[in-house]
């Protein structure tokens, strides 16, 4: 089983390359964003851990489950409180995707796919056997924001201004997957990287 790591900024086309992956070579993929998701639900541990942190005034009055936005704005303009969060749901996906990964071993997976955007911050090189970064030019990327996700292009700017560079994920990675044009040459790229 080879364990490839996603990654990349917002609006590069991880969801395309990891469709790809899933459709055309059967591989097995995980996303850190929707284990994060699944560990944050009520009475799961970063659930725990985040309303010790943070407090009752995350949660939803109704439900009691964490209230994202809320925790979101939180965080988003304030550093330290953004570091506490990551400190605490981090670590948690980390500990659930070695566990699967472990689990994944005893099945017939040819390819165990782990799409992050802080795959390379936060260590997964020692966990990856390649980190695949996609890289697409900026406008490209704005242009994708504001049709798949209305977002402005002051919104899309702003997103892509707080992310890493180009050069960091490309210095960083063991392959680059530039993804500029059509699905196509995205497959080739693919396929190219694969030897098929």
């Amino acid at each position: 089983m080879k364990i490839i790591g996603i990654t990349g900024g917002i609006g590069t086309g991880k969801s395309l390359v990891l469709s790809i992956l899933k459709t055309k070579y059967d591989a097995y993929i995980v996303e850190a964003d929707k284990v994060a998701h699944i560990l944050m639900k009520k009475g799961e541990p970063a659930y725990i851990e985040i309303v010790n942190a943070f407090g009752n005034s995350v949660l939803d009055k109704e439900t009691g489950e964490l209230d994202r936005a809320s925790l979101g704005s939180l965080v988003m303009n304030d550093k330290e409180k953004l570091n506490v969060l990551n400190s605490i749901v981090h670590p948690l996906v980390k500990d659930y995707l070695l566990s699967d990964i472990e689990k994944m071993r005893k099945e017939d997976i040819t390819y165990y796919v782990i799409e992050a955007a802080l795959l390379i911050q936060d260590g997964y090189k020692q966990i990856c056997d390649e980190i695949w970064a996609i890289i697409t030019d900026k406008d490209i990327r704005i242009e994708r924001l504001k049709k798949n996700r209305n977002y402005t292009i002051e919104k899309a700017d702003g997103f892509i201004k707080n992310q890493p560079s180009d050069d960091f994920f490309i210095d960083n990675s063991d392959r680059i997957i530039y993804n500029n044009t059509d699905e196509g040459d995205l497959i080739k790229a693919i396929d190219e990287i694969l030897d098929l």
